[in-house]
């Protein structure tokens, strides 16, 4: 596939790469946008890092003009341990609205060729970012705004999961307060994982085996709002396999170094995990998953890439956890060595993704 195309031509874009927000993925959603500005820059784009809840308070020129702000305004953040401090981000911004949008974000993506969205989390990957951009006419890449906010909903996802054949773990969804738990924490199965609905990078996740943790782990969860599908929990393997295009790219293994399962600091502290890719699966085991990713991909209408995460369990069966429509682009993430092992380059990579998205 070519370059886009622009006035009938092939040519290198306007892009704001949009990133940060306001959810727990927010540091890991700017090492992402960082990392994709940087590869479009690199191919020629005028790309530009713009952080979608604080915005562009500090910008004094014209919105035209930003394109040729320095190094695209890039960054050298970092993902630390521990997630962010949300109340803290809310309180930085200086207009006190209470628009997700910062202070010029809307602006700057009118004049962009497209917006490449370097978002993680229920702030940019459940849709209403891809909404509000549909209805403006703004391109922007990854998944529309249905599928999108389907595949946010771990409960809507597991339905979905059902209906089209794909095997999954048993689950039930829950909706709770803190007067509900003494109930539930009698009465629910153990072993157990516990998410939030709407979680993502193992955040508004835990695996609790005996009562105390379950009740421990359910007045954690009314953090998250108190909306959960609890899942049975089983011994396994866990690899995530990504679809570009209408393609799955080879499986990867993540293995926790720290003796927990793959968690946020596993995720994304160097040495914390060990990633193999492609996994030492069997070839049928690669074409299951991999098929099951592709149809997953598809029964939710997504576009242009995605990945889903899978157990594989102790005789060797695949079951379904979840897809994510924006995976992490970071230097640790997972979809790069995915594409890498298929001899993409992460350049080539956010390229593909822009190319798919924008046909």
């Amino acid at each position: 596939m070519g370059r886009p195309r622009k006035n009938g031509e092939e040519t290198d874009l306007d892009i704001i790469v949009l990133a940060g927000g306001l959810s727990p993925e927010r540091q890991v959603s700017l090492v992402s946008g960082q990392g994709i500005c940087r590869a479009l820059r690199s191919l020629g784009h005028r790309a530009v890092l713009v952080d979608m809840f604080l915005g562009l308070e500090s910008w004094e020129g014209a919105w035209k003009d930003i394109f040729d702000a320095p190094d695209g305004l890039c960054t050298q953040e970092e993902i630390t341990a521990q997630a962010p401090d949300l109340p803290a981000v809310r309180a930085s911004r200086q207009d006190r609205s209470p628009s997700l949008f910062g202070p010029g974000v809307l602006e700057v993506c009118r004049h962009a060729d497209a917006v490449f969205l370097g978002l993680h989390g229920e702030c940019g990957e459940d849709g209403r970012v891809q909404a509000a951009f549909d209805l403006l006419g703004i391109p922007y890449t990854g998944s529309g705004h249905l599928g999108s906010g389907m595949a946010m909903n771990k409960a809507v996802t597991k339905q979905v999961m059902e209906r089209a054949g794909i095997p999954t773990l048993p689950w039930r969804e829950l909706t709770y307060t803190a007067e509900d738990i003494p109930r539930l924490t009698k009465e629910l199965p153990l072993p157990a994982a516990v998410k939030a609905i709407n979680g993502g990078s193992s955040l508004g996740l835990a695996l609790p085996d005996t009562r105390e943790e379950l009740e421990l782990a359910l007045r954690e969860m009314l953090d998250y709002g108190g909306h959960v599908i609890v899942e049975r929990k089983i011994r396994g393997r866990d690899l995530t396999v990504g679809v570009l295009g209408e393609e799955y790219l080879p499986a990867v293994e993540m293995i926790s170094q720290n003796g927990s399962y793959f968690d946020y600091a596993a995720k994304y502290q160097s040495g914390q995990s060990l990633e193999i890719c492609p996994a030492p699966i069997t070839p049928d085991q690669q074409k299951t998953i991999g098929e099951l990713a592709l149809k997953l991909h598809r029964a939710l209408g997504l576009r242009a890439y995605s990945r889903t995460d899978f157990l594989l369990d102790e005789e060797g069966r695949a079951w379904c956890l979840e897809i994510n429509t924006l995976p992490g682009m970071t230097p640790g993430s997972l979809l790069p060595k995915e594409a890498a092992a298929i001899g993409l380059s992460y350049p080539e990579l956010c390229q593909r993704i822009l190319d798919l998205s924008l046909s």
